[in-house]
């Protein structure tokens, strides 16, 4: 069945397939219209959970923990200082090996006040130890509300996802989307199951504290399930295919790449204007291509390595910063180069910050500019002494 809806109306039907049984919310802008479907669906009964009110974000991803830790389906949104009002509870899901499904609606951050879209608060959290994904359309939103869950909870994995989506340009965006039948959802997704829940039959030690002589071994297994996710993220996907009909790649996600000269790495919504941009510049005889990041946690280190070290140059185009550094993407990216030998010359452009669009215009300069050398970090439309500085 097909249906004309929003990104956030798109995941919140993903949702409803999936079957949570505990749905804790606390509206925030731009992620409000998931958890309004959502509590109408709950009201008209297409989908059977437990809607919690809660009194903060906090509160929410608490609610969601516990009731992981009770064995039960959970799922809850977020957006910008709600992420970062929750921070702590990332920690204590990721730890706790509690496989949420959590919804941000990416963003800008505080000071000065805004509400409308970039990355910096989901990119803030890379090391919260949650699985990161970034959807670029309403379909791929959908998709991934289904396969989040099946990733999360292989128990493999064992792992809190964090699915993210361009607040306002996708989150309030409509298109046609397909929507699966309950048939097939509960094909693709079965009930979920778990030892890692309080049983007073059996009783079992959880969110306990470990000193230094064991502390590090907890850790270091929560990073083996995040590093387990590329196989299972895989193994997901060609299920997925097999029961939907849609292929998705893997972590990443690349577009006339092969024979690129110069590359745009990307991740979310403006990758579609990227490749447009790409498309306009082959028929003038330059070679351009695209990278969009899927996955910024299991970072692809191999498939960057892999499709980046034949081009002559590449761009990192991200609506993030670290303040005093670079923008963060651009950090992992270099890191993937550095470890694996390659030595193509890259740079980093910032754009999007507080929802500021980014032009076709904009993204075909970055590749006019890296074709002929850039600086390493360059703000766009900011000009002068101070960009890159």
């Amino acid at each position: 069945m097909k249906k004309f809806l929003s990104g956030n109306e798109a995941f919140a039907e993903g949702i409803r397939l999936a079957r949570p049984e505990v749905i804790s919310a606390y509206p925030i802008t731009p992620q409000t219209i998931v958890v309004e479907r959502l509590s109408e669906m709950v009201e008209d009964g297409s989908l059977t959970a437990e809607y919690v009110h809660v009194e903060s974000e906090h509160s929410a991803l608490s609610c969601a923990i516990g009731a992981s830790a009770a064995g039960a389906r959970a799922f809850t949104a977020t957006s910008s200082q709600g992420l970062l009002y929750m921070a702590e509870c990332l920690y204590y899901a990721a730890g706790g090996r509690f496989p949420i499904v959590m919804m941000n609606a990416d963003r800008s951050t505080a000071l000065p006040w805004n509400i409308y879209g970039d990355q910096r608060d989901s990119l803030s959290q890379l090391d919260s130890g949650w699985i990161q994904a970034y959807a670029e359309n309403a379909q791929e939103a959908l998709d991934l509300a289904l396969m989040s869950y099946r990733i999360a909870e292989d128990k493999r994995v064992s792992t809190p996802f964090m699915a993210n989506l361009d607040g306002f340009v996708l989150t309030h965006t409509y298109e046609t989307v397909d929507i699966p039948t309950r048939e097939q959802a509960d094909s693709f997704l079965p009930p979920y199951e778990t030892e890692n829940r309080i049983d007073f039959e059996n009783p079992r030690n959880m969110a306990f504290s470990a000193g230094p002589d064991t502390n590090y071994i907890f850790k270091f297994r929560e990073h083996e399930g995040v590093l387990a996710a590329r196989e299972v993220i895989t193994e997901t996907e060609t299920a997925f295919a097999e029961t939907f009909g849609r292929q998705y790649t893997g972590l990443t996600e690349n577009y006339l790449t092969d024979d690129a000269d110069y590359i745009i790495v990307t991740l979310g919504s403006i990758a579609g204007l990227c490749r447009e941009t790409a498309d306009k510049l082959r028929g003038q005889g330059i070679k351009a291509g695209v990278v969009r990041i899927r996955y910024m946690r299991p970072f692809p280190n191999e498939e960057i390595a892999a499709v980046l070290k034949n081009a002559k140059a590449y761009a990192v185009l991200e609506k993030d910063i670290s303040f005093g550094n670079e923008g963060t993407v651009f950090t992992n990216v270099n890191s993937a180069l550095k470890k694996a030998g390659v030595g193509v010359k890259g740079c980093n452009y910032i754009g999007g910050l507080g929802g500021r669009n980014i032009s076709a215009a904009d993204i075909e300069k970055i590749y006019t500019d890296i074709a002929h050398g850039t600086d390493a970090v360059n703000f766009i439309g900011i000009g002068g002494e101070d960009n890159g500085k």
